[in-house]
């Protein structure tokens, strides 16, 4: 019956054993492998009759290496401190690829007290230890010496712009942001609110230009229930939702004239009043817009009100084109490469002369979001660890003449520049084959700012592009 119980006994553990995540090892005083468990055997790549009877060296410890190097012995410390308690160390796959651990082990006695065996349990950190490498990469990437809150820029052009922005940060008074499609404007508000006094409030973003004026309306204000068919619950708005906090629009010389007197209600008097709701409902919001288009000609156009224009722009801050800050393409070159690859994890390190002379001297109508445009579509046809110029899109490529040196820079960053404009809009759409997601990301645009430019230039996909 003792006989039966034992064996029972014996192969209840066994299956304890087999079915643990944790690899289990068992090694006699010289090291040799007596036993393992599928999860060891699996973690090693090893076969489960493979490892028993070789020495443990096999798995080339690196703590068993370094405790030999310092003298202590033939093995590591389990046998001379008869146990090892949470320690990491890197053991080698039957491939030979690193395998990270964290170990735990302890001797095994018999009846008299004297050491006959120890016993080991690994756990796989290896995706752990992976997660900890891309984290520190990227807390490098944000101690960047040239970077300024996710800005990236050791021109003087940007330390000017770094400096503007830490001032506007400083104080309470609305600022408006010029810049081209893809200089950073989102970039710049963020700034300006983690840096300033209502960093622990709200941070909410609105885009004027992709919204109807009704639909905008109840986005920035609210509405309440039964106030339009559809409306069958009471809706917070944006600047409601920013209370305490920063709201920041974009494309704001988008803005419908209707909502324009609205919103320079709420710069006025501090209140906001929900669509169908005649109530006031003070907020205390700071007020951060951000436009690609000159409002000083819109005024002119009478398509922005001038009074909102005095109350937006109190403090105005300039985004140079990345054409004009040439300087900071390498170093935004070098920055992006390095972030994609840790997304990737493909060995790409770098550009070929060639491909960069082109990057360089290009006029980036896009500026730094079709960099990263560029950049990433490199990575998917480079195969190697070196990119070269056949590796990048076609825009940059094709015989195009450079920005003429010493253009007259413009103060307010203009996005119609005519038929140029018009021709790399018409070759984007026919690389991308008529389809207008992948244009406006040749062309490092928002889908809007694309279709205004198909209005603009009577662009017809149907007749001018061929897919």
């Amino acid at each position: 019956m003792t006989f039966t119980f034992d064996k029972e006994y014996s192969r209840y553990w066994e299956t304890v054993v087999q079915t643990m995540v944790d690899g289990l090892m068992i090694v006699d005083p010289d090291g040799i492998i007596i036993s393992i468990n599928n999860a060891f055997a699996q973690m090693t790549g090893y076969r489960p009759d493979e490892l028993p009877g070789q020495s443990c060296e096999v798995l080339g410890c690196d703590t068993c290496f370094a405790s030999r190097a310092r003298g202590e012995g033939k093995h590591c410390e389990l046998f001379k401190e008869e146990k090892v308690r949470h320690r990491k160390c890197v053991l080698r796959r039957k491939d030979g690829r690193p395998l990270h651990v964290l170990k735990n082990a302890a001797v095994l006695k018999d009846q008299d007290g004297l050491v006959v065996g120890g016993v080991e349990t690994l756990s796989d950190c290896t995706e752990l230890v992976a997660h900890e490498r891309v984290i520190a990469s990227l807390r490098q990437e944000l101690s960047i010496e040239d970077s300024f809150q996710g800005l990236i820029g050791r021109s003087m052009a940007m330390q000017k712009v770094f400096d503007l922005i830490r001032s506007a940060a400083q104080s309470e008074a609305p600022v408006v942001i010029y810049g081209e499609s893809g200089t950073g404007k989102e970039l710049v508000a963020a700034a300006i609110h983690h840096l300033g006094s209502r960093s622990r409030g709200p941070f909410i973003k609105v885009n004027c230009a992709a919204l109807n004026e009704f639909l905008l309306e109840s986005e920035l204000f609210g509405h309440v229930k039964g106030a339009f068919t559809g409306a069958d619950r009471t809706r917070v708005g944006r600047f409601e939702a920013a209370h305490h906090g920063d709201i920041f629009q974009d494309e704001i010389g988008d803005l419908p004239l209707g909502i324009q007197v609205k919103l320079l209600r709420v710069l006025q008097e501090k209140e906001i009043e929900k669509v169908g709701d005649h109530r006031p409902i003070s907020v205390d919001v700071r007020v951060l817009s951000a436009t690609n288009h000159d409002l000083q000609r819109l005024m002119e156009e009478k398509r922005f009100r001038d009074d909102l224009y005095y109350r937006i722009g109190v403090i105005p801050i300039f985004l140079p084109p990345l054409r004009e800050r040439r300087e900071d393409i390498p170093l935004l070159l070098d920055t992006f490469i390095n972030r994609i690859k840790l997304k990737t994890q493909k060995p790409i390190r770098d550009l070929d002369k060639n491909a960069l002379e082109l990057l360089s001297n290009y006029e980036w109508p896009g500026n730094v979001r079709e960099l990263i445009n560029v950049i990433e579509y490199a990575f998917v046809l480079c195969p190697g660890e070196k990119i070269l110029p056949s590796h990048l899109p076609a825009t940059i490529t094709a015989k195009t003449p450079p920005l003429a040196r010493g253009a007259r820079k413009q103060r307010v960053p203009q996005t119609k520049t005519g038929e140029g404009e018009r021709k790399r809009t018409v070759q984007a759409l026919t690389e991308a084959g008529g389809n207008k997601s992948e244009a406006a990301r040749i062309l490092g645009i928002s889908r809007v700012t694309l279709w205004k430019r198909l209005k603009e230039y009577n662009i017809q996909v149907g007749k001018e592009i061929r897919g």
